[in-house]
């Protein structure tokens, strides 16, 4: 069954994705993961209760029973893919290979990727019930560390799982004539279905202006987040925050504009691993017109190699407009 589902997936994303300069990537690496999308989220509700698993991730990190099960089915996805040699993920974060023992080599014309993954980001929020997400970032290579991201992270995914099962899908390969990606596809048991074939943050003027003021302890230590809240709301913008990243940044890519600002003080220190959240987000927050950066920095997340897999920092997405401004805000020249 697993099997049909992916062929069907494929046949859905074939208009969409080329094939032709990564053939793997696109008839097995993607369909692959997106059906392991749809099976986390049958996972997550055939769960009625949300429970401690009883170990911790790498982190420290008390694990949910939900974070277990995401971790083993997307790991499990990942060992059946033979272009991915290499994985990682937030709640094991060290780069390891897929490859088996037995001398076994990849039978895709040399296409090899690594995957970098957040199982279930947000699970601080999904005891109750609200919309939780997997990010996922695809590598050209067989390491993600110390190589350019906006030059070899050429794909990333972001599952949400809501009322529906959604997952939006970026694909760019630098130096390649085929252009950038970003689409959206519904999931279900059997089917997939093309939800929008693009996504894209719409340009101004703007109907309705939304804002997701993520860490905002930091507010009260930073004077120039706080002047910034409240100029968004003299401004009369809209508030859209609920504490998960993925469902934040993805209620801007449906409605066409908002800005999310995580921004990091010495008090507040940075949560989000550049490799698990950052880099993949961004990834697809570029592919859909908008911008990414480092409030520290004003610098493009995806400018900035990563060195080590609990590397962190903060965030400030969206559509462009409002990210300059908000580095503007933050006296930063990106």
């Amino acid at each position: 069954m697993a099997s049909q589902t992916q062929e069907t997936i494929y046949k859905t994303l074939e208009s969409l994705l080329p094939t032709v300069s990564n053939p793997s990537l696109g008839n097995s690496v993607i369909p692959s993961l997106l059906l392991s999308i749809q099976r986390v989220a049958e996972a997550l509700r055939s769960n009625k209760t949300i429970s401690a698993a009883g170990t911790a991730n790498a982190f420290g990190d008390d694990q949910l029973n939900v974070d277990v099960q995401a971790e083993n089915i997307i790991r499990e996805t990942l060992a059946a893919c033979p272009a991915v040699v290499t994985a990682s993920s937030e709640e094991d974060p060290k780069e390891v290979s897929t490859r088996t023992n037995d001398g076994s080599t990849t039978s895709n014309d040399g296409e090899e990727y690594t995957v970098s993954f957040d199982p279930l980001d947000g699970s601080s929020i999904i005891a109750p019930n609200w919309t939780v997400g997997t990010i996922i970032g695809i590598w050209r290579g067989s390491s993600a560390l110390n190589s350019p991201p906006a030059t070899e992270q050429i794909a990333s995914i972001l599952g949400v799982f809501g009322p529906r099962t959604t997952a939006i899908v970026a694909w760019r390969t630098p130096g390649n004539s085929i252009p950038s990606l970003c689409f959206e596809v519904g999931l279900s048991a059997s089917t997939c279905e093309i939800v929008r074939p693009s996504v894209s943050l719409a340009s101004p003027p703007f109907k309705t202006r939304y804002f997701a003021p993520a860490n905002l302890r930091a507010a009260a230590e930073d004077e120039r987040y706080a002047a910034l809240i409240s100029k968004y709301i003299s401004d009369k913008y809209t508030l859209r925050y609920c504490g998960g990243l993925v469902p934040d940044v993805v209620h801007a890519l449906v409605k066409g504009h908002g800005v999310y600002v995580s921004p990091v003080t010495e008090a507040s220190k940075a949560k989000l691993r550049r490799m698990y959240e950052l880099a993949p987000l961004a990834l697809i927050v570029e592919c859909a017109g908008g911008r990414a950066v480092d409030p520290a920095t004003g610098k493009d997340v995806l400018a900035t190699e990563i060195g080590d897999c609990d590397e962190r920092g903060g965030l400030v997405c969206g559509t462009r407009e409002e990210v300059d401004r908000v580095c503007e805000a933050f006296g930063l020249q990106g």
